[in-house]
């Protein structure tokens, strides 16, 4: 006895048993919730990892091998004051208290041995020129993942000390600005839902023409976002995801949730207007509206599998994410969406409101009957007119994508207000912003040779005569004597362009001149030197994962269509669309079009 498997079948059978697969959906449903609440949190990291050893990864990794164990996270608590100094006893007083709470979090939290206060080590470079201003510097326990863990209880401690207004009390470093980022970004994701999700319910109503039509797409959406959740948390017990996953699977799960739930509802509807009974109409938008769900998932997972190619935790968690929302999308759709109108019915048509798509549109057998029937039918009436029109406009959108300045966000994007961006330009302006994000220069090699201490004086030298450095700190050797440690601030915002190009002068001027012929390899490390190697990356993989996205998808449509010309267009469409948002973005985000802040 042979099963088939094709769309039509699968959503006659849904549709003919309703609860059965309604309730299979609730189970998976409740499941996915308790996986999410449960793991998610755990397999989320805020670090960045390049996976292919670029140089300062491979800096980094000397550092905690032979080092300093696991890569803490850099923080300073700023206290600053108008009115007194440093040498005031009241300073003294509030700077000691907080040194003392803050040592009391323990080493399961901080590295206690970190911790400096200028009235126990008293280093100038702890204080500023005017002496209103002191930093109290400190490394987080563990690794990145441990430091966003616990820095909430580090910035409880601090906030504790901010009821004296002669005195400014704030936190800033790496773990703190990760921890104001994800609430930033959490904030414009709530914002997004909550204005997004309402305005997507209106649009729907207004296509649908009915309020309990129009709710359909956005359940789908929700369960398939959620389904996602949960097993994002399970492939998260393997591989290590990016905090954006979460992000993208809501974004991605609210757009191909809707728009495959229309695809068939719009075909069943239309069925339903030709007389066919409720099952067989089902059926036949199963057979093809859920094939063109299928198809169009395939072309998307297949596309994004070209994102796992790429060297980075950041670009595999969005590529899972995107591939595991769709998958729950494509199977919502083929499942439950024809379960629920095989139990609903014409009751989708309920609330009917009279629209631009309303619940009563008719079709006649040649399948006239709207506004995007009449659109289609303008378009196709004078297509030399509106291929000019329409690709003229998405070339010219086109055009301001080649002007793309690409980078990381840093510090000075944070909204005003927000403390950690306070401290640190207070910090930049006052001492260096790069004690929090200084470079690390690793040397690997015999560190007490002449001809290694004497390139390592010359680097030092060099350093100390560029505006753009801090003073170096003292050179770090490990028990060994096989590795060096030189840190020295940079000044200002690590994504900046100008702190991009003191990095990339160092790796490759300074760096090069003192340590020509002598025997030992040097990598330049930090956060700027990881955003350098990452975008370099970034770029190399794009050279592969473009050309294997697009070959992949001319063969897939090659096959679905059997025509040479049908995946050509489409390949040339999908350039145009995606060419012409980049070049939107540029125009209103980084040219200000629009008077966009």
């Amino acid at each position: 006895m042979s099963v088939n498997l094709s769309t039509e079948s699968i959503a006659r059978a849904s549709s003919r048993r309703p609860w059965t697969i309604i309730g299979i959906w609730v189970v998976l449903f409740v499941i996915a919730i308790f996986l999410r609440a449960s793991l998610f949190a755990d397999v989320i990291t805020t670090e960045f990892a390049i996976t292919n050893d670029p140089e300062s990864s491979v800096g980094k990794k000397l550092i905690e091998e032979k080092l300093t164990g696991p890569k803490g996270t850099n923080e300073l608590v700023i206290v600053q004051s108008q009115e007194s100094t440093v040498d005031d006893s009241e300073f003294q007083q509030i700077v000691n208290s907080i040194h003392a709470d803050v040592s009391a979090l323990g080493p399961n939290i901080i590295r206690p041995q970190t911790l400096l206060n200028y009235f126990q080590t008293p280093a100038e470079f702890l204080v500023s020129q005017d002496r209103h201003t002191l930093i109290m510097p400190f490394t987080m326990a563990g690794d990145v993942d441990a430091a966003s863990e616990h820095i909430e209880e580090v910035v409880d401690v601090v906030d504790g000390h901010k009821g004296d207004s002669n005195f400014k009390v704030l936190l800033v470093g790496q773990a703190t600005l990760g921890l104001d980022f994800q609430e930033v970004a959490q904030e414009g994701l709530l914002k997004g839902e909550i204005f997004g999700a309402p305005i997507a319910f209106i649009i729907l109503i207004l296509v649908l023409g009915a309020v309990v039509a129009a709710l359909i797409p956005l359940t789908m959406a929700i369960v398939a976002i959620v389904l996602a959740m949960g097993l994002a948390s399970l492939v998260g017990q393997l591989v290590e995801l990016s905090f954006f996953v979460e992000n993208m699977i809501t974004m991605i799960g609210l757009a191909v949730g809707i728009d495959y739930s229309l695809f068939f509802l719009s075909r069943y509807r239309e069925e339903r207007s030709r007389g066919l009974d409720k099952i067989e109409a089902i059926a036949r938008a199963g057979a093809t509206a859920n094939r063109t769900v299928v198809f169009s998932g395939m072309t998307v997972v297949l596309g994004f599998i070209g994102l796992l190619l790429v060297p980075s935790n950041v670009f595999i968690g969005i590529g899972l994410a995107v591939i595991l929302v769709v998958v729950a999308s494509v199977m919502a759709a083929l499942t439950l969406l024809p379960a629920i109108l095989g139990l609903l019915g014409d009751r989708i048509n309920k609330l009917s409101i009279l629209m631009i798509g309303n619940a009563e549109t008719n079709f006649d057998e040649a399948g006239s009957g709207g506004f995007w029937d009449r659109v289609s039918r303008a378009v196709m009436g004078a297509p030399i007119i509106s291929l000019i029109l329409a690709g003229g406009l998405l070339i010219a959108a086109t055009v301001f994508f080649f002007d793309i300045q690409t980078g990381s966000s840093g510090v000075s994007s944070f909204p005003d207000g927000i403390e950690s961006k306070e401290g640190f330009l207070i910090l930049d302006r006052e001492f260096s912003a790069g004690e929090v994000t200084p470079a690390e220069i690793v040397i690997e090699g015999d560190i007490n040779s002449p001809a290694v201490q004497a390139a390592i004086g010359r680097l030092t030298a060099v350093l100390e005569t560029d505006a753009s450095f801090g003073q170096p700190r003292p050179l770090i050797v490990s028990e060994d004597g096989k590795l060096g440690l030189l840190v020295a601030p940079v000044s200002g915002d690590s994504a900046t362009q100008a702190t991009i190009d003191t990095i990339k002068r160092l790796r490759s001027e300074y760096v090069l001149g003192a340590f020509q012929g002598v025997p030992a390899e040097v990598f330049v490390t930090g956060e700027t030197a990881l955003n350098i190697d990452f975008f370099d990356m970034a770029k190399d993989a794009a050279k592969v994962v473009i050309p294997f996205v697009l070959a992949v998808s001319f063969l897939l449509l090659l096959v679905i269509f059997r025509s040479i010309v049908v995946p050509i267009k489409a390949i040339i469409l999908n350039l145009l669309s995606v060419g012409a948002t980049y070049g939107i973005l540029v125009l209103v985000f980084q040219s200000r079009f629009l008077w966009v802040s």
